[in-house]
């Protein structure tokens, strides 16, 4: 292993993990998942699962999570509605009642958050729209989202996908597209899109155990999510290729989103790890 290599990865005391893609896909857990997990546990080596996909709620990705095999605390799970939810309460705290374009898993998150939920009716002016990856998407619910977007309400996205990763014969419309289409019929982006790549994702996770960046490696299969954030928040980016980039799209990709490592599952990422650990320091590093 190449000493910059070995220096980098030996300094890792904590590894955040995006969940589809690079420790499962869809509903299957990759093989490599639990070996992995218990070389980092064997490491003393912490780990959060961290996903943009803000569909179900923290208590049902831990259920998910249980039955796959791979039993969980809260303290090892943070999405993009839990950064959405974290950056209202510090940044805007008068904005209670909000137009939720997500499923109920979502909205029951907001809800335990203290949140009110605004109704599809025209009544119910809410104090702000929050657009995710709804699954359970109607007509009406995204035509009245438009409304109130359309009428200059605070409007946030909690992930920046156009599409999620599936094991099944279908293509999964995500948070991005559907922010596309109210863009369309409105003229309006989103005020400010939570997610991937934006570092708030890991700001909490640093705070929580009392990391710095370099002590961090944040692990997953895209560039302009995975990637970028851990660059944007200047953590080690490792790309896994298990997912969705291939290692043409790494090698291609520009220096925002280029990886510092590229590995072609967490397999390999583990051994580089444990090998990093054995090494001695070179001469003159710290």
């Amino acid at each position: 292993m190449p000493a910059t290599v070995s220096a980098s990865l030996s300094r890792v005391r904590h590894v955040v993990l995006d969940m589809d893609g690079t420790i499962y896909n869809g509903g299957t857990l990759f093989p490599w998942t639990k070996p992995f997990l218990a070389r980092l546990d064997a490491l003393g080596i912490g780990y959060t699962f961290l996903t943009n996909n803000p569909s179900k709620s923290a208590a049902e990705y831990l259920d998910k999570l249980a039955r796959l095999g791979l039993p969980s605390t809260p303290g090892h799970l943070y999405t993009s509605a839990l950064a959405v939810i974290d950056w209202l309460r510090a940044s805007r705290p008068d904005l209670r009642r909000l137009f939720l374009l997500g499923p109920p898993g979502m909205i029951a998150e907001f809800g335990r958050a203290g949140f009110q939920s605004a109704d599809d009716d025209p009544a119910d002016s809410p104090d702000a729209v929050v657009a995710g990856f709804d699954t359970s998407l109607t007509y009406a619910r995204l035509c009245r989202a438009a409304w109130w977007v359309s009428q200059g309400r605070p409007y946030f996205a909690t992930n920046p996908d156009y599409v999620c990763p599936t094991d099944q014969p279908t293509v999964l419309v995500d948070c991005g597209s559907i922010c596309a289409a109210i863009e369309a019929a409105t003229g309006r982006a989103p005020d400010r899109v939570f997610g991937k790549p934006d570092p708030s994702m890991l700001a909490g996770i640093l705070a929580r155990h009392g990391l710095q960046p370099g002590e961090v490696a944040m692990v997953g299969d895209r560039l302009y999510t995975d990637v970028a954030m851990a660059k944007n928040a200047g953590c080690l980016g490792v790309l896994v290729l298990s997912g969705e980039a291939t290692r043409a799209d790494a090698e291609a990709a520009p220096s925002a989103h280029c990886p510092d490592f590229v590995f072609e599952n967490l397999a390999p990422l583990g051994e580089a790890i444990a090998d990093a650990r054995q090494t001695p320091p070179v001469s003159g590093h710290h």
